[in-house]
This record gives C-alpha cells, sequence and structure tokens, in this order.
C-alpha cells in the first residue's frame, strides 16, 4: 500500500460516493488506474463494503446502551452457539471478545429503556453468562467510521 491507496482510501472514508474521476483528479491519478487501486482494495479487503450511515435518532434507535458480559464457559461450541445467539438480535450492531474483567462487550441500539429490556431478556436466555451490566449512553462525544491511515504497511 502506498500514499496514492492511502489517499483513495482517506477520500473512500470521508464519502464512497464521489466518482472515481473526481477521486483520480483529487490524487493525480488517471481514472482507470484509480478504480484499479479501488478494485485491488476490494479483493484484498482492505475496503470491506460501502455503506451508508444511518442516523439512529431520526429511526428511533438513539439509545445506546453498552452491555458487559461475564461467561462460565470458554470453549469453541459454546463460542459458536454465543456468537448465533447476539449475531440474532438485530439491535446488537457490535460484538467484541474482550481481555481483562468482562469477557464480551455488545453496543445495543434501541428506542428506549422498555426496548432494552426486551433485548435483556433474549441475552439472559443464553446459557452460559454469568454477569450481564448494562451502561446507558447519555452523549455521543465522538463517532467515526473513519480509521487512522498512518499505520498502514
Amino acid at each position: 500500500m502506498d500514499k496514492l491507496d492511502r489517499a483513495i482510501l482517506q477520500i473512500l472514508q470521508t464519502d464512497c460516493t464521489r466518482p472515481v474521476a473526481e477521486i483520480a483528479d483529487q490524487i493525480g491519478l488517471g481514472s482507470t488506474a484509480c478504480w484499479r487501486r479501488i478494485q485491488k482494495l476490494e479483493e484484498s479487503g482492505v475496503i470491506r463494503a460501502r455503506v451508508a450511515l444511518l442516523d439512529g435518532h431520526k429511526l428511533n434507535v438513539g439509545v445506546v446502551v453498552f452491555v458487559s458480559i461475564k461467561t462460565t464457559q470458554h470453549n469453541a461450541d459454546w463460542l459458536a452457539q454465543f456468537h448465533a445467539a447476539v449475531s440474532a438480535v438485530d439491535e446488537v450492531v457490535e460484538v467484541y471478545r474482550m481481555a481483562g474483567d468482562t469477557d464480551y462487550l455488545l453496543r445495543v441500539a434501541v428506542p428506549d429503556v422498555a426496548a432494552y429490556d426486551g433485548v435483556y431478556k433474549q441475552l439472559i436466555r443464553i446459557p452460559g453468562l454469568a454477569d450481564i451490566s448494562s451502561s446507558f449512553s447519555m452523549e455521543q462525544i465522538k463517532y467515526s467510521t473513519r480509521l487512522p491511515l498512518r499505520y498502514a504497511p
């Protein structure tokens, strides 16, 4: 990955709907060469998807809940079952396996506390959980889907 690839990625992270010709002009590259680079970045998996970022408040899912889960299970079969169970809950928008006191951290998007209670009741049906702790976000200070590119190889 060179500086042109990084420049392309920086632009696409800001607005992936920009025409290839516009991106090419901005970085001083021909349109065909720019398109080939984008294709290679997609094929290699650096670009995972091109998506629209939606406003949770306008879609009535503006309440963000961070859910810390501790488990009594640490085996491959349970892990697969857990992954399937949390993936099936639409309100769970992110899941992380953690090091430290918490085994898993989930980000949940819901309209209100009552809706979260429904999600909580789904989660507690998963066998092997020792503790579920929920924290409600009061304010989003920073949110970005842009990754820092200065570390890219």
